[in-house]
This record gives structure tokens, sequence and C-alpha cells, in this order.
């Protein structure tokens, strides 16, 4: 059977660190630029965890500081609850699969994944022994004496997995690991990782800039925004209940109103948007008094539309449909008000046949179904 150092871990070391990974106020400078601000993670032993954002935001290079590859100006990467200050990458308990998956075109596969263990001077025997077990956990078992340019992209991905995974690593760090397959391909690959995780029981630090492909894959995901988390949580707090401006509009797709509180109740806050409209947002946190500036996030899944109005009349609007997009599963719509707004609408295919454009629709959602954080 695969032994990880997850599985081999002392018990008594599990209960007295429930983290594998921990940041600490880590900053990174590149020629006087900052690209990671002060950040601070825990990433408990045996999760999935992102880190998720847009280019430039300082996500990789966070990446490459757990793994050893660039060094903090200031702060402390732990792993395991040891300081990686002095510790160079190759003789810390990770390993990393790239994007471009860095296999060597001149060896077999067998041979790819077993340079690592070489270079530790193993055993011909062990050696031997743990690659075959590494193939078993990808399924390439047949593939072991191919090279690399006759394997398809999802197969040399599947290898580059086999390689880390070989080391019996306590952490796994994925750069980018399914950027460079078409998105069917993607797709199987997502299924086939979140299987491995559960099975080896391995921590596993993932950076993406695919929103979707964190949030189907993660225990728990950071968002990060010019070099700071911007919010740290499961998959549904993260979509559900952002707490900042950027992560509701980073994370899938969202309309953002901006206004000012007119009156506040115990649950729910009376908001005018700076073009005229009343929104009503249910809140179970009190909010300061009324004048406050905040930004009304709601998505494009919780609006409906109507032919006629509503009998309930919160934030119902009428206006025009202006565009319709058939994406096969769901339909976009684009509704302009009188205000001057747009709201974008997804519902899904029913069947039914679609209105026609410039047809005067009414939006409405409901008071809990959107909600309101302090403008930036």
């Amino acid at each position: 059977m695969f032994q990880t150092a997850a599985h081999i871990l002392d018990e008594k070391q599990m209960q007295d660190n429930p983290f594998d990974v921990e940041l600490r106020k880590v900053f990174k400078v590149f020629d006087g630029e900052t690209a990671v601000r002060g950040v601070d993670l825990e990433i408990r032993a045996g999760e999935f965890f992102s880190i998720l954002g847009p280019s430039g935001c300082g996500k990789t290079t966070t990446l490459r500081l757990i793994g050893g590859f660039d060094t903090p100006e200031a702060g402390e990467v732990l792993i395991r609850g040891k300081s990686m200050t002095q510790v160079p990458p190759y003789q810390r308990p990770v390993n990393t699969v790239f994007q471009s998956y860095a296999l060597f075109n001149h060896m077999t596969i067998a041979q790819n994944i077993a340079f690592g263990l070489k270079i530790k001077r193993l055993g011909k025997a062990e050696i031997e022994s743990r690659v075959t077990e590494a193939l078993q956990l990808v399924k390439m078992e047949s593939f072991a004496h191919r090279f690399p340019s006759q394997l398809s992209g999802g197969q040399q991905q599947r290898v580059a997995l086999a390689r880390a995974l070989v080391n019996r690593p306590a952490v796994v760090l994925l750069d980018e690991p399914l950027g460079a397959l078409d998105l069917k391909l993607r797709k199987q690959m997502q299924v086939e990782l979140s299987s491995l995780h559960q099975d080896l029981g391995l921590t596993f630090v993932m950076v993406t800039h695919d929103q979707e492909e964190a949030l189907s894959l993660s225990d728990r995901i950071a968002v990060m925004h010019e070099g700071r988390i911007e919010q740290v949580g499961s998959p549904t707090q993260i979509y559900e209940r952002p707490r900042t401006p950027f992560v509701a509009d980073f994370i899938g797709d969202t309309n953002l109103l901006q206004g000012k509180i007119e009156a506040a109740f115990p649950e729910a806050l009376q908001v005018r948007t700076g073009s005229g409209l009343k929104v009503v947002v249910n809140t179970p946190e009190p909010w300061s008094h009324s004048g406050t500036q905040v930004v009304i996030s709601v998505r494009p899944e919780k609006i409906h539309l109507n032919l006629y109005p509503p009998t309930d009349g919160a934030n119902c609007f009428e206006g025009r449909l202006k565009n319709i997009m058939y994406m096969g599963t769901h339909v976009h719509y684009r509704v302009e008000l009188p205000s001057g707004d747009s709201l974008t609408v997804r519902q899904p295919n029913t069947k039914g046949s679609l209105p026609d454009q410039d047809t005067p629709i009414y939006v409405h959602w409901n008071p809990t179904d959107c909600i309101a954080l302090v403008a930036s």
C-alpha cells in the first residue's frame, strides 16, 4: 500500500499542530514592487486548499515561498510546525506539480518518476517499488516505458503527479496544474485530482485563476488581490457570502449596485443607489447609521424575470430585455432599467420559448438573495 508522510505522521504531532502549512506575516518584494503583502495563512493537514486570484495578484509567488523557490523579505513559512527559513527546496517535505509538467523528454516515464529518488541515492529495489506504486496511483502502469512525447496532455499531467507523489511528500503544491489542458480534459482531470486527494489524504495546495476549478475541488479557498488575502473560506462561504466587493465580483458573476444606507433595521437595510433604485437587503448582523456607503451584490441566478409585476414589490424593477444569450444549459439575459442600470440575469433552460429582444419585463429578487458590502 502507498504510504504517505500524512499517513505515518505521529498522532500526537497532528493533535499538537493541526496545520501542515503556515504563513506568518509574509512579505516578498521584486525590484521594489511588493508582490506579497503580509500574508497570513493556516492550511490544515489533509485539506485541498486553493489560492485563487487574477494574474499578478501574488498567488504563484506565495506557492513558491512555500516550496522554497523564493525567500521572503519578512515573515515566516512553517511546514508541519517547523520553520523553513534555512531549509532549501530539496529538503522541504513538499513536491510541486507545474503547469508545464517539466518532464525530461529523453527519459522514459518510469525514469522521469524515478529521477528524484535516484538523486536521494535510494536503493534500486526501493526505487522500482515506489515507481510501480506511483504509476498505479495515476493508472499509468502500461506507459512506464514510453517517452513524454508519446503521451497526451492528460497523460503527461498524470506522470507529473506521479513524480511528485513518489517522494511521499507531506504537501503537494499544484501550480495551475490543469491550465494547459483543453476544457473537456480539464473537467476529467478535476475529477481524478479530487479522487486522488481523497484516496491519499495528503495536503494539496493549488494555485489557480479558474474560479470554477477552485470551487469544485477545494475544501477551502484563499482569494488574493494585489498581494493580500481578501478572504479565506469554504467554496460556499466565498460564493454566497463574499466579504468584499472584489471577492463578490471575482468569484463567478454578480451585479453590483452602489448606494447609501437610508434606513437600518435589526435584520434588514434599505439602500438607495446612486441611480435612485430602492433596494432592501436582509442582513443577519446590525449595520451602522444611515448614510454609510455600501455595494449591493446580487447573483444573476438569484434574479427572476416576469412579464407582469409580481405581487411582492420588494426589489422589483421594470426594464427592457436588451440582450439574450442561449448557453445550452441556461440562458443569459441583460435587462436595462430606466435608471440606466444594467442587470445580468441567468435562468435555467426549461425548453420554453425565449422572449423577444426589447420586450418590457420585470426583474425581482428576494431581500435574502442579495448582500450589502462595505464600499472600498
